[in-house]
């Protein structure tokens, strides 16, 4: 299952991140116990942030799997 998120704040990661863009959630549970996300950020990599400054959207599966695909 795919899951995406939207940014909300990117105080401090202005160059990995852009307000109001969906990023792609990659499943990390470590992370998770530390209240931080892994997304692919603008560098096309992966990398924690808080997960406070994002908000997730439930969006239809088929959806997801079609954006996850363009990405």
């Amino acid at each position: 299952m795919h899951r995406f998120v939207v940014c909300l704040d990117n105080s401090g990661y202005q160059t990995s991140l852009e307000r109001r863009k969906l990023y792609e959630v990659i499943p990390d549970s470590g992370a998770l116990k530390h209240n931080q996300i892994r997304v692919v950020d603008e560098s096309g990599e992966d990398y924690l942030f808080p997960e406070k400054i994002f908000l997730e959207l439930p969006i239809a599966e088929v959806i997801a799997e079609k954006m996850a695909k363009i990405a």
